[in-house]
């Protein structure tokens, strides 16, 4: 899948240009965007916690859909800058812990049901899975490393869980978002073991005062995956 939504990067670029090129000319602030975006998966977490899947659902996909539009406008517009980065990276962080207590909220209702008490451990251990995933990539590059291996990247887990939410909601008595939640966490622990792994193979050895040398440079678009 990771794969896949690279090579849907460009494509997706082209269609939301217009757009981007329109925020330009008015003025407005990749920063100013990524918090509307973060406010999206406020609304997300909370539809979560109120039983309405489905709003949750697009609020995610709005909310990295505007992910997206942040990055292109502060490229576009020369605003990039270590703050806005900085910034975009850390409500990133903050907004899948909002959405996954969101998830836990939903399914900690139905506590009589061991299934779904289960549930919480799994949303929990996505949780930790996504956490990590950005963290190791975030430690790698402190060491000099571009570490941007993995096919449960940010971008995966916001189609995954958002679409499911909006697409399935709790239909088959939520059969397809357990899955889906099943294999977030599956995969974003794979995915921190995979990074882990990638950095022993280029660092392993090298002492601390001699950072390796970085092996590619991911746009602003990538760094928060």
């Amino acid at each position: 899948m990771a794969v896949s939504l690279k090579a849907l990067r460009w494509p997706v670029y082209r269609i939301i240009d217009p757009a981007v090129r329109w925020m330009v000319r008015k003025g407005v602030h990749p920063n100013a965007i990524t918090t509307v975006g973060f406010v999206a998966t406020l609304a997300a977490g909370l539809f979560f916690h109120l039983d309405h899947v489905r709003t949750a659902g697009f609020f995610i996909l709005l909310g990295g859909l505007l992910d997206i539009f942040d990055g292109r406008v502060a490229r576009e517009s020369d605003l990039a800058s270590k703050f806005g980065s900085f910034y975009d990276s850390t409500l990133d962080r903050l907004s899948e812990i909002v959405v996954y207590l969101g998830l836990l909220s939903l399914y900690n209702r139905y506590g009589g049901e061991l299934v779904d008490v289960g549930m919480v451990y799994v949303i929990a251990l996505a949780m930790g899975g996504s956490l990590m995933v950005s963290y190791t990539r975030a430690r790698a590059e402190a060491l000099g490393l571009d570490c941007s291996v993995g096919f449960m990247q940010r971008a995966e887990r916001v189609v995954l869980l958002g679409g499911g939410a909006l697409f399935f909601g709790l239909m088959w008595d939520g059969l397809v978002l357990k899955g889906i939640i099943v294999l977030v966490a599956a995969g974003t622990v794979l995915t921190a073991i995979q990074r882990i792994i990638w950095v022993y193979r280029r660092a392993g050895g090298v002492p601390l005062e001699d950072a390796p040398v970085r092996e590619s440079a991911a746009s602003p678009e990538e760094k928060a995956l």
